[in-house]
């Protein structure tokens, strides 16, 4: 039972990693939370389930909804969060998030009503064993697709000018600008990459929860809870740290009786609030400096 807890912790965690991965790239392009990103999961989801619904492949739909996605959330970045960006306005950028996820919210049910979806499985039904664990083709799947994902990422970020770029115009707004690097660019590539790998993260784990409005609620408890403890501008302490959540919260679920399935969404708090206090910047966050 362990074993097979521990795989599935692995195959869920997965999912938070990618959902967290894309609130890091949002922080680190504009140095703010969007709450908001679940419901945009949420949306590339729906863009996924009806194009297969017209009768396009999964996979097809999957690639156009990334696409979607991308460009939404740039233009979202565009007009609502850079004019309050370039003002210094963070509290004002919490309460627009937290408005665009309610509206976001609203639309898509009254759009796709609140009845539940059957979003086709990326990688087929059916599972196999490895002596006593039993494991889903899906989620062997989901694993492989969000390491593929993570790599092309890592080596955007670190080993192409775009990700040069990306890095200097957050560690060096100023400076970047004098450099030639248009700041207002890559902060839209970084929020469209967010759009592009939350799509992913809502069309992945839509087979596992089945499609409706809340859907993204829970996702997005567990996926702060991973960007917190991974560290909210490390991508790779994201995606270890959604793996570590999930282990954690299929073992707790399991394994302590208090909690059981219900109440596994207080792990994801507890999570956040021992990391705030004991490791505010996460395992592989950098501590800021600031000069007095």
């Amino acid at each position: 039972m362990f074993l097979q807890q521990l795989v599935d912790g692995i195959a869920t965690g997965a999912i938070y990693g990618t959902l967290a991965l894309a609130i890091v790239l949002v922080y680190r392009a504009s140095r703010t939370l969007n709450f908001a990103q679940g419901e945009m999961a949420l949306l590339g989801a729906y863009v996924s389930w009806q194009l297969t619904a017209w009768g396009m492949p999964i996979w097809v739909a999957l690639i156009i909804s990334m696409l979607a996605l991308a460009a939404f959330s740039a233009g979202i970045e565009r007009v609502m969060f850079r004019p309050l960006v370039r003002r210094h306005q963070h509290l004002a950028l919490i309460i627009v998030s937290l408005g665009l996820m309610i509206a976001l919210n609203a639309l898509i049910g009254w759009a796709w009503t609140y009845q539940t979806k059957e979003v086709p499985a990326l990688f087929g039904s059916g599972s196999f064993s490895i002596g006593a664990v039993s494991l889903s083709r899906q989620d062997v799947g989901i694993v492989v697709c969000v390491s593929i994902a993570a790599i092309a990422l890592a080596l955007l970020l670190g080993r192409t000018r775009v990700g040069l770029r990306m890095r200097a115009a957050v560690s060096a707004p100023e400076s970047a600008e004098l450099s030639g690097i248009s700041t207002g660019r890559t902060m839209s590539i970084g929020w469209a990459i967010a759009g592009a790998v939350g799509a992913l993260a809502g069309t992945l784990i839509a087979p596992e929860l089945f499609l409706h409005p809340g859907m993204m609620a829970p996702v997005l408890i567990y996926a702060f809870a991973a960007a917190t403890l991974g560290g909210l501008d490390s991508p790779l302490g994201a995606l270890l740290g959604g793996v570590t959540v999930g282990v954690i919260e299929n073992l707790a679920g399991t394994y302590i009786p208090v909690i059981g399935a219900e109440l596994k969404q207080v792990v994801a708090l507890l999570i956040i609030v021992v990391v705030l206090l004991v490791r505010p910047q996460g395992m592989f966050g950098r501590r800021e400096l600031v000069r007095a």
